[in-house]
């Protein structure tokens, strides 16, 4: 990892240090960090002299050698002095909270927009809500392109950023043609790398869009989900959150087991962000306030939770795990309040 003394690099420079490196068949890609752009070795770092001629330039403040399998999502790696901004929440300064019902019905817009309108009422500082969806049976609902439309004339009414899950590249684009400034990637899509690529592809240049990028469901190690967010990352655009969302084997009353213990984990190991999706993991809305709070507890950074203002009348997912906006209200006063106590949050200075 080269960290020049400037914010970044000019281009004579850059030029120079890319010519360097492809003589031992390396590459460069510049990674943007919130205080300066960090460059990335590409290949085999292992040739001395090649370290050597790029730490004797005199614009080149150091090399970091991270003996990691992910390099840039290594909490040593300087992209931890970086903050991600979710619409108008800094993560790690206050709980972020993402809400909304599973699926959107196409042929129930208004659903959608009251809820939207509610869940903002109730806290939430973004809005999610499923476009596509992902089905074990080929005869279930699969979602609709027009539900787009409506995903984005709730975030045009509510001013929030919206949060929903691309299956593929032709998704992906149109998601992100859309103005989608969330692209969640699924539990089923979690290990599909050629996906994780394209979209770090597809994001490369657009800081304002971040990934929620859920814990895959037969996903073992800590490291494995940390180095997918690798295959994101690698392309240029460091703006991703961990969301560990229960896994197998299911734990007996719960829809999966839930993982939100995983959250110290991961930040032992990464600087991402960890937002946990207890609806998920729990499956039934009567346990969701509970698993918020023990994840809030395990030190998560914001929770993505199912919301819907009539979740019988819903579709997909909302009927058994969707809270209304009313729970979700008292839900996100005891999170916030328990993630204050735990921090050096300014009202708690000022008490």
């Amino acid at each position: 990892m080269i960290l020049p003394k400037a914010s970044c690099l000019t281009p004579t420079q850059l030029d120079e240090v890319t010519r360097i490196v492809s003589e031992f068949d390396c590459q460069i890609q510049p990674i943007a960090g919130a205080l300066r752009t960090i460059y990335a070795i590409v290949g085999d770092e292992r040739h001395e002299l090649m370290m050597n001629r790029i730490e004797g330039l005199n614009y080149i403040d150091r090399i970091d050698r991270i003996q990691s399998p992910f390099k840039l999502m290594d909490r040593r790696c300087d992209l931890s002095r970086g903050r991600l901004k979710i619409g108008q929440v800094m993560l790690g300064e206050e709980l972020l909270v993402i809400a909304g019902p599973c699926t959107i019905d196409p042929n129930n817009p208004n659903y959608f927009y009251e809820t939207a309108a509610a869940v903002k009422e109730a806290g939430a500082q973004a809005i999610r809500g499923g476009v596509w969806k992902p089905r074990t049976n080929p005869y279930s609902f699969q979602g609709s392109n027009r539900s787009l439309d409506i995903l984005m004339e709730g975030a045009r009414r509510t001013g929030l950023p919206v949060d929903t899950e691309v299956m593929d590249e032709a998704q992906l684009a149109l998601a992100l043609d859309a103005g989608v400034t969330i692209l969640q990637v699924g539990a089923r899509n979690a290990l599909n790398y050629s996906l994780l690529r394209a979209i770090g592809q597809a994001i490369a240049d657009k800081p304002e869009v971040s990934v929620l990028l859920k814990r895959s469901l037969h996903m073992g190690p800590i490291n494995e989900f940390i180095s997918a967010a690798e295959y994101i990352a690698a392309f240029g655009n460091p703006n991703i959150m961990l969301c560990p969302r229960g896994t197998t084997p299911t734990l007996d009353g719960y829809r999966n087991h839930p993982d939100e213990s995983v959250t110290p984990l991961l930040k032992e190991k990464t600087w991402a962000a960890v937002v946990v999706d207890p609806s998920h993991s729990v499956g039934k809305a009567v346990y969701v306030p509970s698993a918020s709070l023990a994840a809030v507890a395990y030190g998560a950074d914001g929770l993505c939770i199912e919301s819907h203002v009539e979740p019988q009348k819903g579709i997909g997912d909302d009927p058994k795990q969707s809270v209304t906006p009313e729970e979700l209200r008292a839900l996100i006063v005891r999170a916030r309040g328990l993630w204050d106590s735990m921090h050096d949050a300014p009202k708690a200075k000022a008490a």
